[in-house]
């Protein structure tokens, strides 16, 4: 696809079927990112891109977690997700002011740290605010390192140029890999596929590339603003680790009445996701994750041509996606100071 092509015309469900039919992108129909797939269990692992690492399919979303009731009850949780094979733990620096992270760090003792692969984001723009927000992020976290540290909330044009520019975030990113604080670095958004584009395009003017994006991916989102039409076909290109995050939109896509919790778990993991990190804060919906792993086979393209037939309609305003068109899930935007 060239640079502009297609962003400025609307994605139907046949063009975002036929493109990534073409690109092979839907797993049962050709070739997909992550390598042979495992299992073990009720769980699913994939490769992480170009990483190596092996993960599992679900991951558990770190700001779920300060919906619990309390420390006990999320270690309880976060333990129980572990102990039946989910290994891919999602955070961020920002989520609950600290709590989350401080709740997992505590979960993650007694071992269970070296059974996980381990992720957190930060906000900061500068090299100092980022670098500052990182220790910050290990101190709560107990550990010496994370895995993998992203951008957090890359949602502004100009974003890309603030983290890359002289005295940037990335800056800070790429000492705390050399120090062993990090191993690999991505980074995530949620709201517009040109903004992923425009990051993607400043790292290459910069001779950087990331291990992971993280980014929506559901069954709205390929008829509206598409991360999938417009950016999953770059990272699979580029080998680029594949997170996927909303898949139910913090379940406001289950209010369409157009689609199951199950499907939408199966169709992100029928597109080239190396994860698919889900919201889990009760038991139930850790039964669901795993549930939608033990009956997954990927969907080939006459289903997912049937399933988002059902959510054509429902999707073109996105009215179901709010994190796209809405600022009540952009915690930069109400708290600016976090940049830096």
């Amino acid at each position: 696809m060239k640079k502009s092509e297609g962003l400025n015309h609307p994605v139907t469900r046949r063009t975002f079927v036929k493109s990534v039919a073409a690109a092979g992108l839907v797993a049962g129909i050709g070739p997909h990112s992550w390598g042979e797939e495992t299992r073990n269990g009720d769980m699913i692992y994939r490769v992480l891109g170009r990483t190596g690492e092996k993960v599992s399919a679900i991951g558990l979303g770190g700001s779920h977690i300060g919906k619990l009731k309390d420390e006990k009850e999320s270690l309880a949780l976060i333990r129980s997700a572990i102990d039946r094979g989910l290994t891919f733990m999602d955070n961020s620096w920002d989520y609950d002011e600290g709590k989350c992270e401080t709740w997992m760090g505590k979960a993650l003792q007694d071992g269970y740290r070296d059974k996980v692969f381990l992720m957190t984001k930060i906000d900061g723009r500068t090299k100092k605010a980022a670098a500052k927000q990182i220790d910050e992020s290990l101190k709560r976290l107990q550990t010496d390192h994370v895995d993998l540290l992203q951008h957090h909330e890359v949602i502004r044009m100009e974003d890309p140029d603030r983290i890359f520019r002289e005295g940037g975030a990335n800056e800070a990113l790429i000492e705390a890999r050399k120090a062993g604080k990090i191993r690999y670095i991505g980074f995530t958004g949620h709201k517009d596929p040109h903004v992923h584009l425009r990051m993607l395009e400043v790292a290459a003017e910069h001779d950087f590339h990331f291990d992971t994006v993280q980014m929506p991916l559901n069954v709205m989102d390929a008829h509206f603003r598409s991360f999938g039409h417009h950016v999953l076909p770059k990272l699979v290109e580029q080998g680029i680790g594949v997170l996927g995050m909303k898949s139910m939109g913090s379940g406001v896509i289950l209010e369409s009445n157009t689609v199951k919790p199950i499907e939408c778990l199966h169709y992100a993991l029928s597109l080239p996701t190396s994860v698919v990190i889900n919201g889990i804060d009760s038991m139930k919906l850790l039964d669901q994750a795993f549930e939608a792993t033990r009956t997954f086979k990927p969907m080939d393209e006459r289903q997912i041509a049937s399933l988002l037939a059902r959510t054509e309609q429902a999707a073109k305003s996105g009215k179901f996606e709010l994190f796209k068109t809405d600022n009540r899930f952009d915690t930069t935007a109400k708290k600016p100071e976090y940049l830096g």
